[in-house]
């Protein structure tokens, strides 16, 4: 592992390939990445810590990870000292694997420093919420779960109605379900939509702008009813399967980190700075790599999710109302 006193040295990488934006007083700047998978990937410290010193560069309102960043394993104790070395607010949001090694769900949020795996905070004129999608549906649901539960939908119906800003909605799983893929969505996400669509028409002023997901690895925006649903792909790679695998760094590294043969990584880590302006606009600043080793479509992976599986964070400009 490498160790955090030559992370200043490596991480070279500080949005080196990105579009970035200065600060202005009526918008809001966010460091985003998602689906770190620290403990999949032999470099993942290195990765981390890049993100790490290009924020505290960028010096954005606040950072957050979109879910599976890490397991509770005490020899990946050292990624959440490298994600507290930002210099601002930052915050997590619960994915799907955060459990994986029979982990509670209380026991990550305790480590994170979290008291409840849904909540919500206003920054710069702006309301955010963090949803947790991974309620178990029923009692004989088995894992993983993508569902938000009766008391959560329950929350998020009041926490809506009170809210005096415009709104912008976090989540591990989708919100909504693209076309090309299956199983990424949250289960009942047409419910959540009609929450947040009824509370626009009752509250065009603070009216929800935007939902940010990770989970798929897609590079994806959509806008469905007046709200963009965004798709922030994974920091690291796309994972492909067993009937893909190709050893892509070296067999040493193999032996070690076993699952990186079943994925299609990326050279550089992928993470990028959004800024929402009130004057109605969106802009999700660009990063691009290249892959490591073969392409999935080199490999036979199906040419239907071409267009969204890439190493890149694409650079967006959206309109709002």
């Amino acid at each position: 592992m490498i160790r955090l006193s030559l992370l200043i040295v490596f991480a070279i990488l500080i949005l080196g390939t990105s579009d970035s934006f200065g600060k202005k007083p009526d918008q809001i700047r966010i460091g985003i990445c998602t689906d770190v998978h620290l403990n999949l990937m032999h470099d993942s410290e290195l990765r981390l810590g890049t993100f790490i010193n290009a924020m505290n560069k960028e010096k954005p309102d606040f950072i957050i990870e979109l879910g599976d960043f890490v397991t509770l394993d005490k020899k990946y104790a050292a990624y959440l000292d490298t994600w507290n070395l930002f210099q601002g607010d930052k915050y997590h949001v619960i994915g799907n694997h955060e459990t994986d090694g029979g982990f509670s769900k209380r026991q990550v949020l305790e480590s994170r420093g979290m008291r409840q795996p849904y909540y919500s905070f206003d920054k710069n004129g702006f309301h955010f919420i963090v949803l947790d999608g991974n309620d178990k549906k029923s009692p004989d649901t088995k894992p993983y779960y993508r569902f938000i539960g009766p008391e959560q939908i329950a929350w998020l119906k009041s926490n809506l109605s009170e809210a005096k800003l415009p709104v912008v909605l976090f989540s591990h799983q989708e919100l909504f379900a693209p076309e090309v893929e299956e199983g990424g969505s949250v289960e009942n996400y047409k419910e959540v939509q009609r929450i947040l669509e009824s509370h626009n028409l009752q509250h065009p002023g603070n009216r929800v702008i935007a939902c940010f997901n990770g989970h798929t690895h897609f590079d994806y925006a959509e806008n469905i009813n007046a709200i963009w649903y965004i798709t922030i792909t994974s920091m690291s790679y796309h994972w492909l399967g067993e009937k893909y695998t190709q050893i892509r760094y070296s067999d040493e590294i193999d032996q070690i980190y076993p699952w990186i043969k079943m994925t299609a990584p990326f050279k550089d880590p992928l993470f990028t700075v959004v800024e929402i302006s009130k004057r109605g606009t969106i802009r999700v600043a660009g990063k691009k790599s290249v892959w490591v080793g073969s392409t999935p479509w080199d490999l036979g992976y199906p040419a239907q999710f071409k267009k969204y599986m890439r190493p890149e964070i694409t650079g967006r400009k959206l309109k709002f109302e």
